[in-house]
């Protein structure tokens, strides 16, 4: 990660210009500093959310085709993807994709790998951008006004979004703990 100084330093003295790749690599927290840089005057808000936007969607654009086309077999063996769980993978974003593409955006923590899954299961990219836009739109607005009231705080909203990407990553395990528990109980009373 870039030095969150030297990212607004960067940020300040080129804009727009070298917004975009930073939001790309580094994502909500540049968008913050880059609100703050214009609550300051140093660069027009709608601009930021623009520029923030589009480069969300081209990082989860990335993604999704590393998911799609990039992973190597070894690697889908090391991280479970048997074909039959690519298959279930399939099932589930065909009868659920948007839901878990929303989640997966807004929980922040589960974002890159619902990303991978979303495009390993092959979902159809126009959906899978459709949902992707419209997820992004208030997570960015979101990160925006962080940044526009505490940008001045940047090292300490960093923290903030570290802490809370893991308390929503806790949450999702327990969540998926509890299911699963609950799954393997009720296949048991049938029995």
């Amino acid at each position: 990660m870039i030095d969150l100084t030297t990212l607004q330093q960067v940020i300040e003295a080129h804009g727009l210009a070298l917004l975009f790749p930073l939001a790309v690599l580094e994502g909500p927290i540049v968008t913050v500093i880059a609100a703050w840089l214009a609550r300051l005057g140093f660069m027009n808000i709608v601009a930021v959310y623009v520029v923030c936007v589009i480069s969300d969607l081209v990082g989860d654009a990335i993604y999704y085709a590393l998911g799609r086309h990039g992973l190597p077999l070894r690697w889908q063996q090391r991280l479970g993807l048997t074909p039959q769980r690519r298959r279930a993978l399939k099932t589930q974003f065909r009868a659920r994709g948007a839901r878990i593409l929303v989640i997966g955006k807004l929980t922040h923590s589960a974002g890159m790998a619902v990303l991978l899954a979303a495009g390993a299961s092959r979902m159809p990219f126009g959906r899978f951008l459709l949902w992707n836009f419209l997820a992004t739109l208030p997570k960015t607005l979101l990160f925006l006004l962080i940044g526009y009231v505490f940008g001045g705080a940047s090292n300490r909203v960093d923290g903030w979004i570290g802490d809370v990407s893991l308390l929503l990553l806790a949450l999702i395990v327990a969540g998926a703990a509890i299911w699963l528990i609950r799954r393997h109980l009720a296949g048991k009373d049938t029995e």
